[in-house]
């Protein structure tokens, strides 16, 4: 404009080709009671750009990027206009032809079904009769089970519409989505560019066009060599390995952890995976030696030490309590020593709280915590959060119920710790002879996570919870087989109780199980245990 020459600064690093797309957001979760429609004027309290290939593509990294999650299933129809669903019909029919169910209210299920689609109908009841109705045709029950994935509400543009239309059916039904986060979509060409998204079945992952580091300004302070040779794309295992704070470092507790620290490890662990699917065996850890001294019975937590140090070129040695010279009298403090004299690092299981404290005093390599009595399991906590996130996405916003032995449940113990990380609430259901300790629930009161105490595994809690972490009632932990008895089989989870249960939680167990979940609940989806197992290879050996 004034004819000056320009240099561009930073430079970037999307091709020329490449869309540009803001997404806008609203809190309307915060606001209670605001109809999530609203005017050009208030369309977001802040906006997401993100950059595609096409409008598409990035349109809907752009509502990832604001936490709108895309359906799986259940897809919800109500519009209003005859011209909306004119419009709407050839991204209905694409919903179909992509294997979406659809639901629609009246209106708009007529309209469908008369071109020839499958859906089923949803009725809203005037407020206060809802008990007349039946679950199966309930739109609002739809919603508040977290039955459906996408809402598109296109409510009717009626300038001259009066205040008391304000409470009206399809206000609620907004309202409620909100409320229930059930992803809404109220605008005619939103939902035809999502849809038409979807249908393109994109590539998801973040690449080195979504996000960029710059090179600093002139002037500015320079960075270091590292610093610099990492700024234009993503960073290796090697280099994720040696930004790790845990390197060489004793792992005794959950609390060693932040939210940093857990983002850096799961990064870990999801390239170390990717690199074993694809080679078999990874070499990071070639020439290692891994000391195993369980003086407790395990089979996965030992097993997957075992075959996740093999994966990563390492080698083992399986120290156990009736080889090791335990039996003859010998000290914890003395077998640590003479093991890392041989050993690289060492993981150490021992019925006895303050094990781990003595062996990190007088290890001279790291020592990993594989549990320590009735106190702690890190490791098994890691892994907890990585399958929940790995299984709903996310571990914000969750609704966790922990039921069983909550008193002599070291897993319990270390995961409720490392959810202080995360925006989280907390049901404890148990016998009130395995309540939690005192001090867990106090950590979990004062964060403010704590919802429901209960010795009843009840309906509603059951319905409510996005995670059910079922533990076993461990008899090795009680004085006498009388108090055993009488609490062993206090809960059990079958396919009954599930019946209330969300459509999308998911039930875990540390494993071994007895009869706390019954074996038919194996062949639900939402039994994600196994699954559990199967991740662990990817987190144990991330933190040294």
């Amino acid at each position: 404009m004034v004819g000056l020459p320009l240099v561009e600064y930073p430079p970037v690093n999307i091709p020329a080709e490449y869309v540009g797309v803001k997404v806008p957001q609203f809190s309307f979760a915060r606001l209670a009671g605001a109809d999530p429609v609203l005017g050009v004027e208030m369309a977001s309290t802040g906006e997401v750009a993100c950059f595609g290939r096409t409008k598409y593509e990035a349109y809907i990294k752009g509502l990832i990027a604001t936490g709108f999650r895309l359906p799986n299933k259940n897809i919800l129809l109500s519009i209003g206009s005859f011209k909306d669903k004119l419009e709407m019909l050839p991204s209905i029919e694409r919903l179909h032809k992509m294997g979406y169910n659809l639901f629609a209210t009246a209106g708009t299920a007529d309209y469908i079904q008369e071109h020839g689609l499958p859906v089923k109908f949803l009725e809203v009841l005037p407020k206060g009769v809802h008990d007349e109705q039946k679950a199966e045709y309930s739109l609002t029950q739809h919603l508040s089970n977290n039955l459906i994935d996408l809402y598109i509400n296109l409510p009717s543009s009626n300038r001259y519409r009066r205040p008391a239309n304000y409470m009206s059916r399809g206000y609620r039904t907004r309202r409620m989505a909100v409320d229930y986060q059930t992803p809404l979509v109220t605008n005619v060409k939103n939902a035809k560019l999502l849809i038409e998204a979807i249908a393109r079945h994109y590539d998801l992952e973040v690449t080195k066009v979504d996000c960029q580091e710059f090179f600093p300004a002139p002037g500015a302070h320079e960075h270091s060599n590292m610093d610099l040779a990492n700024l234009n794309g993503s960073l290796s295992l090697t280099q994720l390995l040696a930004k790790s704070p845990f390197r060489r470092k004793h792992i005794t507790s959950v609390k060693q952890f932040s939210r940093a620290d857990l983002h850096l490890l799961f990064t870990i662990a999801q390239e170390m995976r990717l690199g074993a699917q694809r080679q078999g065996c990874l070499d990071v850890l070639k020439g290692r030696v891994l000391c195993t001294m369980f003086f407790e019975p395990s089979t996965r937590t030992s097993a997957s030490f075992d075959a996740a140090m093999k994966r990563l070129g390492g080698e083992v040695v399986v120290i156990n309590e009736s080889v090791s010279s335990i039996q003859k009298g010998e000290s914890i403090a003395d077998t640590i020593r003479t093991l890392g004299c041989y050993a690289d690092a060492i993981v150490l299981r021992h019925p006895r709280e303050e094990s781990i404290d003595i062996a990190a005093k007088f290890s001279g390599v790291p020592v990993i915590n594989a549990g320590n009595g009735s106190r702690e399991h890190p490791t098994q906590a890691l892994l907890d959060i990585f399958t929940i996130r790995e299984e709903l996405g996310t571990v914000n916003g969750l609704n966790i119920t922990f039921v069983g032995d909550l008193k002599y449940g070291r897993t319990v113990h270390s995961l409720c710790e490392l959810l202080s990380h995360y925006d989280v609430t907390v049901n404890l259901v148990s016998p009130d002879s395995l309540k939690m300790p005192v001090g867990v629930l106090d950590s979990l009161k004062s964060r403010g996570q704590l919802n429901k105490v209960s010795t009843e595994l009840s309906t509603d809690i059951v319905a409510s919870s996005d995670v059910i972490y079922c533990t076993r009632v461990q008899k090795e932990r009680f004085p006498d087989a009388a108090s055993y008895e009488a609490v062993k089989d206090a809960f059990v989870i079958d396919n009954k109780l599930l019946k209330d249960a969300k459509t999308n939680m998911i039930v875990m167990h540390p494993l071994p199980r007895n009869n706390e979940i019954h074996e038919e609940v194996d062949f639900d989806p939402r039994a994600a245990y196994f699954r559990q197992v199967s991740q662990n290879g990817s987190t144990l050996m991330t933190p040294s």
